[in-house]
C-alpha cells in the first residue's frame, strides 16, 4: 500500500499527517512549538516543489508515506488516480495506492500563516501562526491519519486506489 497525503502546498499539514502516520509524533497530547517545528519538510518546501511526491519514509507493515502539493488544482489527484490505474494495470501491479487530503484540516490562522512564511517570505510573522495553527489542528489531522489507515485497511481488497477527501475533519 502506498500513502500521499495531499494539500494544496504539501508542507504543513501533509507533513503532520506523515509524521503522525510514521509515529514520529506523540498521539496523547498537544505538540509543542518545538515538535511541530521539527517535523520533516514543514514549512520546509517553496512554490517550485508543488507537484512533487515527496518521501516521508516506511511505516510501522513497510507501507510507504508521500505527500503532495497540489497547488489549486482539482485535476491533480483525478489525474493521479487515473494514471496510477493504468500503470496498475499495465504492469499487472495490485499495489492499492491511497490518496487523502489534509486540506480540510487547515484551520485560517494556519491558511494565513503559510501565506505570509512561503508566499511573502515573511517567517518572522507566519511562523507563529502556523505553529498557532498546528497546534489547533494536530487532534484532527491525529484523526484523520487513523480515519486514512483504517478505510485503506477496510477497502485495499476491493480498491486499487482509494481517494479520501476527509470532509469530516474541518478546522
Amino acid at each position: 500500500m502506498i500513502f500521499i497525503y495531499n494539500d494544496y502546498g504539501g508542507t504543513h499539514t501533509t507533513s503532520l499527517a506523515a509524521a503522525y502516520h510514521l509515529n514520529k509524533l506523540p498521539t496523547n497530547r498537544q505538540l509543542t512549538t518545538e515538535e511541530i517545528l521539527a517535523v520533516d519538510y514543514f514549512n520546509k518546501l517553496n512554490r517550485s516543489d508543488m507537484g512533487k511526491l515527496i518521501f516521508h519514509g516506511l511505516d510501522e507493515n513497510g507501507n510507504p508515506v508521500y505527500t503532495l502539493g497540489r497547488g489549486s488544482s482539482k485535476v491533480v489527484i483525478p489525474a493521479l488516480e487515473n494514471l496510477s490505474l493504468i500503470l496498475q494495470d499495465k504492469y499487472q501491479n495490485a499495489e492499492p495506492i491511497v490518496f487523502s487530503n489534509t486540506s480540510p484540516t487547515v484551520p485560517l490562522i494556519m491558511t494565513i500563516g503559510g501565506f505570509l512564511s512561503r508566499g511573502l517570505k515573511l517567517g518572522f510573522v507566519g511562523d507563529p501562526l502556523l505553529v498557532a495553527g498546528s497546534k489547533q489542528c494536530c487532534a484532527n489531522i491525529r484523526e484523520l491519519v487513523l480515519h486514512t489507515k483504517q478505510t485503506a485497511a477496510a477497502r485495499s481488497g476491493t480498491e486499487s486506489v482509494i481517494v479520501i477527501e476527509n470532509q469530516n475533519y474541518s478546522a
